[in-house]
């Protein structure tokens, strides 16, 4: 809602000038979930994303900019179906093909490397730009996000996991959060063990559903559905929503793997194995880069099941219900345009970080004179050069310092121009 202004029912009135009313109409409104930011707000957000790039840029990730609309098939390749109900789809009336508006900036940056760069070695790119979402993501949670991430191509040792979570650390920091508690899972984990089980689909999508909202009452009464699932199994589905906490989840998820039943194939035990083991050296090679960082481990994470391929982490503070960044492992993500490379990466919602970004003060406005006058050109010109903002009176419509959110005023004394407060300026 702009400044200034009060909706009452479908009226829209002026502060201080009752007499005036706007009659909304209903297509003015913008659509349930998407925002419009206004001054000064629109400001201060393009100030946090010039931070977090100049951020990503001194780590070397170069940026790009990926169309907001391309081929559906392009923008859900690699990803299963986890993108495809977010993602809005349109025929282009030129060529009747299937287009969609991306929902996730990861997919493109994934043709990207794989189509147009083709690098031989490891690949950092970072980018920014809007998304669109049919149902937003949690209570609250903008349908239109404006997604900046950065992601590592062709790594697919930890090493490249600890780097992401590090620069996700920074950039959290330089928004101006603190106080994060990490969240580390692995979707090796489920994996493995939906494998052991031989789940039909359907009843797979029905336990990552459940596992997704930890219900473990519900979880039991699904697995009861499966007279024919071995016992060992069972216990280990049971066991996956509580196998969420401190260190002490990573002993007893090895405790749970020290004693896998015979049901447990050996090709699933080591896969179980290789994932503990892989979030136990991602722990011990982040301590050293972000010491400090309180990390919270949830092996029962079932999030971008379809999506990702190993690590999984999220950032959270203690007055957000849902993460301020989130990533993972999304090993393969370029194969079908030829390049199954390793990846890894991490973004966020700016949207979500401006709450908590306090950028420096901007310099006060000086309201100049619209006259025309040599002296009065230079004087501004050398001002805008020194990084002052200068607005000039347009003739017919000149108007009171403070009405143009200016606090100074460029006044002529002494045969020269002078920036001066309003409040010092004799009426």
């Amino acid at each position: 809602m702009p400044e200034g202004l009060v909706l009452k029912g479908n009226v829209l009135s002026t502060f201080g000038v009752p007499q005036v009313q706007i009659a909304l109409r209903p297509e003015w409104l913008l659509p349930e979930g998407i925002d419009e930011l206004l001054p000064p707000d629109a400001t201060r957000l393009e100030a946090l994303r010039r931070r977090i790039l100049d951020l990503f840029a001194g780590h070397g990730f170069d940026l790009v900019a990926p169309p907001l609309v391309e081929s559906l098939g392009s923008l859900l390749s690699g990803t299963g179906t986890d993108l495809a109900a977010e993602t809005f789809t349109l025929t282009d009336p030129r060529t009747g093909q299937l287009l969609g508006i991306r929902a996730d900036i990861t997919p493109q940056v994934a043709r990207i490397d794989a189509l147009r760069l083709r690098r031989p070695v490891p690949t950092r790119l970072c980018y920014a730009g809007p998304t669109l979402h049919t149902v937003a993501a949690g209570h609250g949670a903008s349908r239109g996000p404006l997604q900046v991430g950065a992601e590592i191509y062709g790594h697919a040792g930890i090493e490249s996991d600890v780097e992401v979570v590090s620069l996700m650390e920074r950039m959290l920091a330089a928004a101006g959060v603190t106080d994060l508690v990490l969240e580390v899972g692995h979707v090796g984990v489920c994996r493995a063990l939906f494998t052991a089980a031989g789940l039909a689909p359907e009843m797979e999508a029905r336990l990552q559903g459940v596992l997704a909202r930890k219900a473990g009452d519900a979880l039991a009464g699904l697995l009861d559905q499966l007279p024919g699932l071995a016992a060992g199994i069972k216990g280990w589905l049971l066991a996956l929503p509580g196998l969420n906490g401190g260190p002490e989840v990573l002993a007893e998820a090895a405790g749970l793997l020290a004693n896998a039943p015979p049901t447990v194939a050996p090709a699933q035990s080591q896969a179980l194995g290789r994932a503990l083991a892989e979030v136990v050296a991602f722990r011990d090679a982040l301590a050293s880069q972000c010491p400090g960082l309180a990390i919270h481990y949830d092996l029962g994470e079932i999030r971008g099941y379809g999506y990702h391929t190993g690590l999984l982490f999220a950032a959270y503070v203690a007055d957000r219900g849902h993460a301020l960044a989130r990533g993972g492992r999304y090993d393969g993500i370029g194969g079908r345009f030829g390049a199954a490379r390793p990846a890894t990466g991490m973004s966020a919602d700016l949207l979500g970080l401006l709450p908590y970004w306090r950028d420096e003060a901007t310099p006060a406005r000086i309201l100049a004179p619209a006259a025309g006058d040599p002296a009065l050109d230079r004087a501004v010109a050398a001002l805008r050069a020194a990084g002052r903002v200068v607005v000039r009176a347009l003739p017919g419509a000149e108007a009171a310092a403070q009405a143009m959110g200016c606090a100074e005023e460029l006044v002529h004394l002494e045969g020269q121009w002078h920036p001066r407060p309003v409040a010092a300026i004799a009426p």
